[in-house]
Order: C-alpha cells, then sequence, then structure tokens
C-alpha cells in the first residue's frame, strides 16, 4: 500500500473516531499529495520517496510555526502545530541514529579528501545525495559541520 493509500484510509479512520487534530493535519498532508500529483512533471503518480519528501517538508513547517507561536506566548497554538507534526511524523521511516550518520559522513570525507569548512559544500552535496530520504537536512548539516570543523 503505497503511502497515499494509507493515508486515504487513516482519515477515513480518523473521521469515524472523531479525531480533530489528526484529521486536520492528514487531511493537509492528502491536499499536498494531490497537488503533487497533478503537477505538471508528474504525470498523475505520486511514488513515496516524493511523498517522504513532502511530509518531511510538512513536519518542518509545522515545528517552525510552533516555535513561532511559543514566542508569541500562543501555546495553543502551538500544541496544535506539534500535535500534528507528531501525527505526519508517524508516516515517516524511522531515521538513523546520529552514530551511523556520522559514520557515513566520515566516509564521504575521506572519498572527497575534504579537509575544512572550505570544503563543506562538497561534502553536503555528495552526503545528500548519499542520503536522500533518510536524515533531514539540518541534521546532517550539522554534523557535516562538527566534523570538519
Amino acid at each position: 500500500m503505497s503511502l497515499f493509500e494509507q493515508i486515504s484510509n487513516d482519515i477515513k479512520s480518523a473521521m469515524l473516531a472523531h479525531e480533530t487534530v489528526k484529521l486536520a493535519a492528514l487531511r493537509g498532508v492528502k491536499k499536498e499529495f494531490l497537488e503533487a500529483k497533478t503537477s505538471k512533471n508528474a504525470n498523475g503518480e505520486l511514488d513515496d520517496e516524493t511523498a517522504v519528501k513532502i511530509l518531511r517538508k510538512m513536519v518542518k513547517q509545522r515545528k517552525e510555526s510552533a516555535a513561532i507561536f511559543q514566542q508569541q506566548n500562543r501555546a495553543d497554538l502551538a500544541e496544535n502545530e506539534l500535535s500534528e507534526a507528531g501525527f505526519i511524523e508517524a508516516y515517516l521511516p524511522k531515521q538513523p541514529d546520529a552514530g551511523e550518520i556520522e559514520a557515513e559522513v566520515r566516509e564521504i570525507i575521506a572519498q572527497t579528501g575534504a579537509e575544512g569548512m572550505k570544503d563543506m559544500g562538497k561534502v553536503m552535496g555528495a552526503a545528500s545525495k548519499k542520503m536522500a530520504g533518510k536524515v533531514d537536512g539540518k541534521t546532517l548539516s550539522d554534523i557535516v559541520k562538527k566534523l570538519l570543523a
């Protein structure tokens, strides 16, 4: 079952269970999926890799919104955003732990011959390709900076 089909089924379940926050989050996901499916280069298809990228983007947006709401003392809105992010994260594949990511990045640094921060772009490019869909960009960037410093 594809992610799109799984989301559609879970929307029905959330409706029957009257889970309003989960329903809102899943409807938002389905909307993004439908937009991606009907875009010019999609040919009416949505593969799981693209779906995972969309989900990661949505989780990141929700967390950023929650941080802004917390700065503005709107804990109620921040809590709602974090709840939605949690429901969306459940559909993402498990991220490797920091040790595994660090080992991969060390290997990439050795392959590219990177020697310092000036080579960060080269390392990030290779690491992003190798770990696409497995690790979010911020985590990867932080680990690369730590190892190159």
